[in-house]
């Protein structure tokens, strides 16, 4: 009788056991099972479309969930409110307008005269040559002009300037101008009067950064790159963060 109780407790045991792992194993296979659906909903939902685009002369993609065509019209020129410094460029050129993102566009004719035909070489960047220019307002900016053998048409160019324009932050070259004129794409942006943060880690008889400069380098960098990624819509992956693409105001603060 004793031997049949204990069969009895042994097999109720084994059975109990059974029926836990058959309902854990079902419990992860229906967690598994959602967690896939979920997935393959969201890719079927989501169409990305990813831009190559160039900020501050540094290669970066944007990940869209909808398409550029939709995002960016081109189609009549819209007229968005005009900053004060927008005012003021405007009453010194005829032909500056605001374009769809509110970046100023100027002629070939402007930045030829703006870098004493192009004679204000700062250096050579990604895309093409770094000018120094200086606007009629007496402000100083830099202009990337980018290479003449890139099969970009306007098109997709006026595109890249518009999504450039969208992305503003304390820790972000800003753009300021661009010039399509003469088979010539150019990028204006604000000039950074420090330069790169690698001329001054590694060109010699440059000043030493304190302790609290290169934290606050840093920090400055992360927050930009938060911003691109976190902040910016559409996202913005940077593709090509090193010092060389790093610039200092002349506050010593740090730009991407």
């Amino acid at each position: 009788m004793g031997r049949q109780a204990d069969l009895v407790i042994v097999g109720v045991s084994v059975g109990v056991a059974i029926g836990f792992l058959v309902a854990v194993c079902a419990f992860f296979s229906l967690k598994w099972y959602r967690k896939r659906s979920h997935l393959q909903h969201s890719s079927s939902t989501r169409s990305v479309t990813s831009l190559p685009i160039r900020m501050n002369g540094v290669g970066t993609s944007i990940d869209s969930s909808t398409s550029l065509s939709n995002t960016f019209s081109f189609q009549g020129p819209q007229q968005p409110p005009k900053s004060p410094q927008q005012s003021r460029w405007n009453g010194h050129n005829k032909d500056l307008f605001a374009s769809t993102s509110g970046i100023l566009k100027y002629s070939y004719k402007d930045v030829q005269k703006a870098t004493q035909n192009f004679t204000t070489i700062l250096g050579q960047g990604s895309f093409g040559p770094v000018y120094k220019a200086t606007m009629p307002t007496s402000e100083v900016v830099a202009i990337k002009v980018l290479a003449s053998d890139s099969k970009q048409g306007e098109r997709e160019f006026q595109t890249e300037v518009s999504l450039l324009g969208r992305l503003h932050h304390r820790n972000l070259v800003n753009l300021v101008g661009y010039c399509v004129d003469k088979g010539q794409h150019m990028l204006i942006y604000e000039y950074m009067s420090n330069g790169s943060l690698e001329n001054l880690l590694y060109k010699e008889g440059e000043r030493v950064f304190t302790w609290e400069e290169r934290l606050q380098v840093a920090l400055d960098i992360s927050h930009g790159i938060e911003y691109l990624h976190e902040g910016a819509s559409p996202p913005v992956i940077h593709r090509d963060l090193k010092s060389a693409n790093i610039l200092l105001d002349n506050t010593m603060r740090a730009k991407v």
